[in-house]
């Protein structure tokens, strides 16, 4: 199957339906609640939330508990009910951060005989099991080439590979045909983990093929999210029970276990390059053990809801979501080491707040409920709201849409906007409809190296079978130069998950108030439309199952 032609067409998607789309009629009583919108609203809302006091949002800490009455008192004060669990405004999310402990030991026992000694943090490392603090494993070895198995598009690593009771050795990477949301599906550390779960694999081993790469510790730890049961509900690092040991080795230790294979390693990965996998029994045999140690903290969603008006539409749910954390103390920059967060995320929490006073504002609420979502550990891997997406505090199959709000990045007028997912689906509609209003231009991502489709709380809902999007600036700029993304790049040196991105930075609240406008109407539209929304026909997201 020849996916090439995708990427060519996503690039024209936004313009061709730029110039098809519907004009909207938005009610005058809509209209006029939409206009009361207020940048200093929005930069007080930042004001606080990025203040010192809070240090940075750090969820587990006084100064996030402070965020969560914030945004709580605001909702109460704009009149959403709560939503989270047991009749109030939160949902509880134990955070466990999982380090794994001195004295991991692995050894490969080939045909040909015992290989070198490995080295912990040189040669080898493990990932802490958020589930099993002691972990022993010894099973054969197999290399399944990226560790993907999508035999509907055309690729599958594991054709003719019993992976039964084994452990997985991969390679990072995705063939070259995958258009590049669907590479970075497949080759996501937990799809990887769950494919190789599918095909009865015990452990995996992600190998470097780089010769002086150096393996990356994880000195602050691995952050799961633990159900009331106590078990893993959420991990990108954790498929299940079944899969007992996740690592990583270096270019040389991958050579050691192809010693005997069939083909050697040169000969695999080219072939890899060319999207013919070579994948193989390996000769060694794999022992493992190590240690995990844990530190739970409890943190929290908040969720308000803004009940419906349709006697049938009112039990399904639009969400408006935007994390509330950040880093809080951490590595010093230019003397300064609290995270305030004031772009990330502190103006997107903003924002949902602001859509959630215009929705208050109107004396006819829309047909379908809206919940307001203000969620803990986007910055730990989407925990939060990879939590709650799972295991929402309505029925998850009455969601229909999440809109995501993630730094907006409001430094410059917003003249056209990227809207990240919305290809995927019919919401697409909607955000046509909603920038024509607003007099905004549609383009298609200028920067997809950064997988920002899979990095923020909107993927937790797709992955979940939910149609999502998330708005992010255009290239479109008032002097013509149309070069915002550069501008974003040179401030995004500078601010980025640094100390410097406090109130007193950059920023542009009339860009703000743009922002909030928008995602409010798009996600008014959907609240109206009788229709739910509906993946695009073959749509990837909408085709692969739920796990």
């Amino acid at each position: 199957m020849n996916l090439k032609p995708f990427l060519v067409i996503l690039g024209s998607l936004a313009v061709a339906q730029q110039a098809g789309a519907q004009s909207l009629t938005v009610p005058k009583p809509v209209a006029d609640a939409l206009a009361q919108v207020q940048p200093l609203d929005i930069k007080a809302h930042i004001q606080y939330l990025a203040d010192d006091k809070l240090k940075g949002r750090l969820p587990g800490t006084p100064g996030y508990q402070m965020a969560v009455d914030y945004v709580t008192d605001q909702l109460k004060k704009l009149g959403a009910q709560p939503a989270g669990e047991n009749g109030t405004y939160v949902q509880k999310v134990r955070l466990r951060r999982a380090f794994t402990a001195p004295g991991a030991t692995l050894a490969v026992q080939a045909k040909q005989g015992q290989a070198p000694t490995l080295t912990y943090g040189q040669d080898f490392l493990f990932y802490p099991n958020p589930e099993e603090a002691q972990v022993s494993v010894q099973a054969p070895l197999v290399f399944a080439g990226y560790g993907i198995s999508t035999p509907e598009l055309g690729y599958d690593d594991y054709k003719g590979l019993d992976a039964k009771g084994k452990v997985v050795v991969i390679v990072r990477g995705a063939p070259k045909k995958f258009p590049s949301t669907v590479a970075l599906y497949n080759e996501d550390l937990l799809t990887v983990m769950q494919t190789a779960a599918r095909h009865g694999a015990v452990g995996v081993l992600v190998a470097s093929t780089k010769p002086n790469a150096k393996l990356v510790p994880q000195p602050k730890g691995v952050i799961s999210v633990l159900g009331p049961d106590g078990k893993v509900a959420v991990s990108r690092s954790f498929a299940n029970k079944q899969i007992r040991m996740l690592g990583t080795v270096n270019a040389a230790t991958l050579q050691n276990l192809f010693v005997g294979a069939a083909a050697d390693t040169g000969r695999v990965l080219a072939s890899l390059r060319t999207d013919q996998p070579l994948s193989q029994p390996l000769t060694g045999n794999l022992a493992a053990q190590f240690r995990s140690t844990y530190k739970d903290v409890d943190s929290y969603n908040v969720v308000g809801k803004i009940p419906g008006t349709d006697a049938k539409l009112k039990n399904e749910y639009v969400v408006h979501s935007a994390h509330l954390d950040h880093l809080g103390i951490s590595t010093p920059v230019e003397g300064d080491s609290l995270y305030n967060g004031a772009h990330d995320n502190a103006s997107g929490v903003a924002s949902v707040l602001e859509i959630g006073k215009v929705y208050s504002r109107l004396k006819e609420k829309p047909k379908r409920s809206v919940l307001l979502v203000l969620v803990t550990g986007e910055e730990m891997g989407l925990m939060g709201s990879g939590y709650f997406a799972k295991y929402p505090t309505v029925p998850k199959a009455q969601i229909v849409a999440d809109v995501n709000t993630d730094m907006p990045t409001i430094i410059a007028p917003l003249l056209s906007v990227v809207a990240l997912g919305a290809e995927n689906s019919s919401l697409q509609t909607q955000v046509m409809s909603a920038t024509n209003y607003l007099g905004l231009t549609v383009e298609p991502d200028p920067e997809p190296d950064q997988n920002r489709f899979i990095r923020s709380d909107q993927y937790s809902f797709v992955a979940q079978g939910i149609p999502a999007l998330h708005i992010k600036y255009g290239n479109k700029t008032a002097d013509g130069q149309n070069n915002l993304s550069q501008t974003v790049q040179q401030w995004r040196a500078k601010y980025y998950h640094k100390p410097q991105d406090d109130i007193n930075g950059v920023f542009d609240f009339e860009a703000g108030k743009k922002y909030a406008q928008l995602n409010f109407l798009i996600g008014y539209q959907i609240a109206q439309n009788p229709a739910r929304p509906t993946w695009n026909p073959g749509n990837f997201f909408g085709q692969k199952k739920v796990q």
